[in-house]
Formats: C-alpha cells, sequence, structure tokens
C-alpha cells in the first residue's frame, strides 16, 4: 500500500515521467506535418471552392489540361524566382526578358528560317547572357537586384519593340509551336482514355511510393523520427489518388502536354540542386545570412552571379513556351510576368527575408494563382477583381509568413 501511494505522490510530483501517449504524439505528429503542407491543403481548398462555384466545370479534363498549358511558363519563372528569393535577392525583369527572347526567337524561327531547334538552342543562350549582364552588376558591381533588374524591365523591354519593329511575328514551325501546345499521347495506339498517359501516371505513382519508402527505411535505419505508419500510408494513398485523378483526366483529353513534360524535368533537377548539392545549400546560407556565409567561405558573388544567368535562361525558356503558344512574337508578351512569379514563390512559403523556400511550394503558389485566375475567368468575373483578389491572396499569405516568425521569435 505505502510503496503504491509513494509512487503515485513522486509520479504526481514529477518526479517519473507518465507513460508516453501514443495517440497524443500521432495527433501533435499529424497536426505538425499539416501546418507544414499547408500551402498543399490550401491548394485543394481552392480547387473545391472553385468546382463548386463554377458547377465542375473548373474540373472538366479538358479545362484541367488548358491549367498546365495556360500557366507553364509562369511557373517555370516561379521555379528560377524562389532561388532568386531564397537568397535574398528579387528579379523585376523576368517579363521583359522572356518578351525579349520571344521576339529573337521570332526573328532566328521566322525571318531569317533557321531550323526550330537551332533557333530555340540559340535564344536559350542569349537568356544566359542576359542574365550574366544582370548577375555582374548584382555580383561583382554591388548594385541592388531590384535597381538591376528593374533597369533591366526597361532596358529589354525595349529591345523587344527594337526587334520586332513594333509588329508581330508569326507563325512559327510546327515543331516550334509544340512546345507550347502539343501533347505526347496516342505512343500505344489511339484509346480514350489515352493508355500511354494513364501508364505514366502509373509509373509515377510507383516511383514516388519507392522514394518514400526507401526515404522512411533510411530515417529509420539512423533512429531518426518518422511519421506513424497509419498516416505514412494514408499520406501517401491521398498522393497517389491525386496523380491518378490528374492522370485520367489528361488522358481523357488530348494526353500529356509537352509543357508539363518540361515542367517535370525541371522540378526534378532543381529539385535536386536545391536539396542535395553544394550549390543549393550555398544559395540557402546566402539568404539566411550573408555575412555568416562569406565568414565560411562561400563563394557569395560567383553564387549570385550563377543565379542569375540561371535565371536568364528560364526566363527565355517562359518565353519560348509562351511564344509557342500564342504561335505568336508580340511586343506586348511579357506583362506581368514577373509579378504572377514573384507572386508564386511568396505565395508557396518564400520568406521576404530570404533564407526560406522550395521549389515544390513555388510551383504549388503558381498553381493556386492559375487556378484563381481560371476559376474567375469561367465565373466571368472581370480582369479589374481578378487582380485585387490576387493582390489579397498575396498580401495574406506574407502577412502570415512574417505572423509565424514573429510567434516562433517569442
Amino acid at each position: 500500500m505505502s510503496n503504491t501511494t509513494t509512487t503515485t505522490e513522486t509520479a504526481a510530483g514529477g518526479g517519473i515521467n507518465p507513460p508516453d501517449n501514443r495517440v497524443t504524439r500521432w495527433v501533435t505528429t499529424v497536426l505538425s506535418d499539416l501546418g507544414r503542407n499547408g500551402i498543399f491543403i490550401a491548394l485543394i481548398a481552392v480547387v473545391v471552392l472553385f468546382a463548386i462555384l463554377t458547377d465542375g466545370i473548373l474540373l472538366r479534363p479538358q479545362n484541367i489540361s488548358n491549367l498546365v498549358v495556360q500557366n507553364g511558363y509562369i511557373l517555370v519563372l516561379a521555379i528560377g524566382m524562389v532561388m532568386i528569393i531564397i537568397a535574398g535577392h528579387i528579379d523585376l525583369s523576368v517579363g521583359s526578358v522572356a518578351a525579349f527572347i520571344g521576339a529573337v526567337s521570332g526573328v532566328l524561327a521566322v525571318d531569317m528560317g533557321l531550323p526550330w531547334g537551332l533557333a530555340i538552342i540559340l535564344s536559350l543562350l542569349i537568356g544566359a547572357l542576359v542574365g550574366a549582364w544582370q548577375g555582374f552588376w548584382v555580383a561583382y558591381v554591388g548594385i541592388p537586384a531590384f535597381i538591376v533588374t528593374l533597369a533591366g524591365m526597361l532596358i529589354f523591354r525595349g529591345l523587344a519593340l527594337v526587334v520586332l519593329g513594333n509588329q508581330n511575328i508569326g507563325s512559327f514551325p510546327t515543331e516550334y509551336r509544340s512546345l507550347g501546345n502539343g501533347f505526347l499521347g496516342g505512343l500505344f495506339g489511339e484509346s480514350d482514355p489515352d493508355v500511354f498517359t494513364l501508364v505514366v501516371g502509373a509509373v509515377a505513382i510507383v516511383a514516388l511510393a519507392v522514394q518514400q519508402v526507401r526515404t522512411r527505411l533510411g530515417r529509420q535505419k539512423y533512429d531518426q523520427d518518422v511519421d506513424p505508419l497509419f498516416w505514412f500510408i494514408l499520406k501517401l494513398a491521398l498522393i497517389a489518388v491525386v496523380i491518378g485523378w490528374f492522370t485520367l483526366a489528361l488522358a481523357s483529353y488530348k494526353g500529356i502536354p509537352v509543357t508539363l513534360i518540361v515542367l517535370a524535368a525541371l522540378v526534378m533537377i532543381y529539385g535536386i540542386v536545391m536539396n542535395r548539392s553544394v550549390f543549393g545549400r550555398h544559395i540557402y546560407a546566402i539568404g539566411g545570412n550573408r555575412h555568416a556565409a562569406e565568414l565560411s567561405g562561400i563563394k557569395t558573388r560567383r553564387v549570385d552571379f550563377w543565379l542569375f544567368v540561371n535565371m536568364g535562361v528560364l526566363a527565355a525558356l517562359a518565353g519560348l513556351i509562351f511564344t509557342a503558344r500564342l504561335n505568336l512574337a508580340g511586343p506586348k508578351a511579357g506583362e506581368g510576368f514577373e509579378l504572377e512569379a514573384i507572386s508564386a514563390a511568396f505565395i508557396g512559403g518564400a520568406a521576404v527575408q530570404g533564407g526560406v523556400g522550395t521549389i515544390g511550394g513555388a510551383i504549388i503558389g503558381g498553381l493556386i494563382i492559375g487556378v484563381l485566375n481560371n476559376g474567375m475567368s469561367i465565373m466571368g468575373i472581370g480582369i479589374d477583381w481578378q487582380q485585387a483578389v490576387k493582390g489579397l491572396v498575396l498580401l495574406f499569405a506574407v502577412a502570415f509568413d512574417v505572423y509565424n516568425k514573429r510567434r516562433a521569435g517569442h
């Protein structure tokens, strides 16, 4: 009796910790995971909202495919922009650079009659030179990126007008146009839904499951924390359902858009760069604390320079995709692209001060903007209110980021 009393009193007094409550740990893990993936939940919420408001039109196969094609160039820009923002910079020139490269590609492919592949390669190289020009002023002269790219926005918009002579250039070769309007389907024969697209979706699901399981086993091997098994399986199943539904939608229309293939390749490549390469770790280190990064031996100027070269190439690629989609190089191309790309990065979780952000988050942020644009257009909402709504979404996203940082500071 006395032993029981003593043990109870000791436990109540804090001498012995109470038994670990698995339910409490499970709930805490789930809530924490939901918090980390809040942007993905926000995307689902926006999709569900506009699916209801548009009576299901948003989720029709043709519209799903159009969402990818219509927003491909913004998502390409968002990948480069989030890297720039993580490093503590900004790029206001990407829309003008996209317009300039689109104009140059028009001259090369249409006016000069160069092979479409050569025209694309030369255009990307010119985009790299544009990025090197801006990177030189930022990295080695020390002019703030805001000023350099603001000047670049004016310079390359003007050069786009010069190249075009205030006229439109078109039409482009069929192979060139496929970059923005092409589809990959029917490789296993004509069918509805397209079998090839379904196979690609199944392979993607299997590859994702294998990668997630290997990551979990690796963490367990080194005694690192992992999600509860039930939650791990549930998340994997939900992601598989989303991929399967998305694949079926594409297979029911025309197949896999070429733009989506380009995007998928970029996401994989840049995901590896940012998460597993020395260059990616240097970008995060510079954005987190530039002075400390310099003291640790990181060549910050070189990293900044190549970041802008990379942004120039991605802006050029976005310009090519947009031009291919319209089958036209025009003086008005690229207007507002920089705002959409910056918004995608911040909505996707990038921090204003730098040092925080992910490629996946930027892509989801861009998709949220795309769904907002598409959904409001289907509802017949004017461009004036569309701009206002997107501005509010951006403001609330940044405000939420600031609020979280202040709460963490306390």
